[in-house]
């Protein structure tokens, strides 16, 4: 076998030799600006947390909120305290952590509960499904991290499904009603001798007078998902309320609005009572709790009366 030339070997070493520096230099030079300026660090556009509001639907007549907090960092992230302002609460929204902090994974949302301060009313204010103003600044939160409780923020918080107006517009309306008179539930369930239908009954009681009339005007009041009104009784509509005025007692015959299995074991708004009000210059959606006791037999009552559909 013949071999080429030294002279030929070593020029062809040496050229494999220069294409390995090339290669180890080559980013760094495509990093190099035409003017020998060198570029700082890529800098990531996205935020390493990132804040939305939600609200659970069974967590809707409790008044808390989810502060959920996304993680866009590689690394998991251990959050101590969040804190939410907005202009339409009196005071901030707050999320305290238990004692080890809670751990954000990495790419994934993480949900805070939050209890609602007192809301910012506006007087004289109409509250249509939007409530008082919905303030100039948009809402912030600010997170306490571990390991040295950095503070993040202030972040802007996105409100996709509008839950703090809402919240507001309810809570400002409930507090107008409360100043007129407050609703209390009767616990007991008064069900017909077939088993089809029943009877809530809901009392009205008026507070003082203030020297000024003071009006609650019931419209008309809704069915819920699983209960309806029993047609052959139509429920009240129109009804006044004045303070320092007598008590008022409502009569609402029911009958199950859905009789699927899952009418009963699936329920979280079923047994909030939908009223249509106005009071002192507001008017909306008031949701009244019937209450642990009552909900339960409402339960029972529309198990029963649904048969074996219920339960199929």
């Amino acid at each position: 076998m013949s071999h080429p030339p030294l002279a030929r070997r070593r020029q062809h070493l040496n050229a494999l030799a220069a294409s390995a520096v090339l290669l180890t230099l080559l980013p760094s030079l495509q990093g190099c600006s035409s003017d020998g300026a060198q570029p700082g660090p890529e800098v990531s556009d996205t935020p390493a947390l990132t804040a939305s509001i939600n609200q659970f639907r069974d967590n809707y007549n409790k008044r808390i909120i989810e502060i959920q907090l996304t993680n866009n960092t590689p690394n998991p992230v251990t959050v101590l305290d969040a804190e939410l302002d907005s202009a339409l609460f009196s005071s901030g929204i707050s999320w305290h952590t238990p004692a080890d902090g809670t751990v954000l994974p990495p790419k994934q949302p993480k949900s805070l509960p939050a209890h609602l301060p007192e809301p910012r009313c506006i007087d004289g204010s109409i509250g249509t499904g939007t409530g008082s103003s919905s303030g100039d600044a948009p809402p912030t939160v600010r997170v306490s991290t571990r390991p040295d409780g950095h503070v993040s923020g202030p972040l802007t918080v996105e409100d996709p499904f509008g839950v703090l107006a809402r919240n507001n517009s309810e809570m400002c309306l409930d507090k107008a009603v409360r100043e007129v008179a407050a609703f209390q539930p009767s616990p007991e369930l008064a069900v017909s001798d077939d088993g089809t239908t029943a009877v809530v009954r809901v009392l009205i009681l008026p507070g003082p007078a203030r020297g000024r009339q003071e009006v609650l005007t019931i419209d008309r009041i809704d069915g819920t998902t699983l209960i309806a009104e029993d047609t052959a009784q139509p429920w009240p509509s129109g009804v006044q309320v004045s303070a320092g005025g007598p008590p008022v007692e409502l009569r609402l015959a029911i009958r199950p609005a859905r009789c699927d299995p899952h009418a009963v074991a699936e329920d979280k708004i079923g047994t909030l009572l939908p009223f249509h009000v106005r009071a002192g210059g507001r008017n909306g959606v008031l949701k009244i709790d019937t209450g642990d006791v009552l909900r339960h037999r409402i339960y029972d009552f529309v198990t029963a009366a649904c048969g074996p559909a219920s339960r199929s």
